[in-house]
Order: C-alpha cells, then structure tokens, then sequence
C-alpha cells in the first residue's frame, strides 16, 4: 500500500494542519492526565484502522512513562485488569463516540454517567474534543494512506507555531 498525498509539503494542508495541531495542544494543556489521553488516542486509532496514529502514540505514550503492558492491552480493555474505573469510563466514551455509525444511540446513558462519576467539566470538555480530534487525525492518515513505523516521538512539537 502506498502512501497518496502527503498533506504536510502542501501549502494549504500544511496551514490548516497548523490550526488543526494548535487545538490538539488546548487538549494536551487540560487537566485530563496525559497518559490517558494517549490511551485513548490509540485506542480510537486501532478502531480506526489508523497505522501511522497507532505508531505516534504507542510512541509518545511509551516515552511519556506508560507501561508496556497496558499499551498492549488496550485493544481489549474490558477483558484487563490494568485499568482503573476512570479509565474504563473514559475507553468506553471513546469506543462508543469512534463507533457511532454501528450505535444507533451513540454514547450510552451509562457510558455518559460513569463519565460524569470521575472527571470535572473541564476533563469531560477535553474527552468530547480529544475524541473527535483524533478521529479526524485518523481520517487525516487513512484517507492519503499515511504508513505507520516512521514517527519519532516529540517530531510534531513545533508544528503548531
């Protein structure tokens, strides 16, 4: 499978990556624990299908400190024992919100209140956009067919200036 179009050495694709990458810093900046946020971010790749997004935060979040052991085990959180109460929660807000095409009802009232049980406004605020920025970010790499394998941690720190 070859890669389509490279967005980044496009003019117009490089600037609204730009913008695009400044909310993505907003969400890193809440309160939402980092490590969570790359959780979830792979998590929604691996649905997605999302090569080049799995390999940026299984890398990002085995540098920021995350356990080998849950990186492998997020593909199949429900069946763990590695993940807190909070976390489930908040894999669960993001399955259902990645996977709204096969859920008729989109985030189950469960979902929503176990949500609501561990994490502020500010948190749930963060969850909403982080999920849907990275099933943008998914689309951005599957659409011109982005390969994963190539990223290094830290390369897309100065793409928001």
């Amino acid at each position: 499978m070859e890669p389509r179009f490279d967005l980044m050495t496009n003019g117009l694709g490089a600037k609204i990556g730009k913008r695009f990458a400044a909310v993505s810093l907003l969400i890193q900046g809440s309160t939402l624990p980092r490590d969570l946020q790359e959780l979830l971010m792979l998590r929604a790749s691996q649905i997605n299908g999302c090569g080049f997004c799995v390999d940026v935060h299984t890398k990002e979040a085995t540098v920021a400190g995350e356990a080998a052991v849950r990186l492998h085990l997020v593909a199949a959180w429900r069946e763990s024992t590695v993940f807190t109460e909070a976390e489930r929660a908040a894999l669960a807000l993001t399955e259902e919100s990645t996977r709204l095409a096969d859920a008729h009802q989109g985030v189950s009232d469960e979902t929503w209140a176990r949500v609501r049980e561990h994490y502020d406004d500010d948190q749930v605020a963060a969850l909403i956009y982080l999920v849907a920025m990275i099933n943008a970010a998914n689309r951005l790499g599957v659409i011109p067919r982005k390969q994963g394998g190539s990223y290094e941690p830290g390369m897309f720190a100065d793409l928001s200036s």
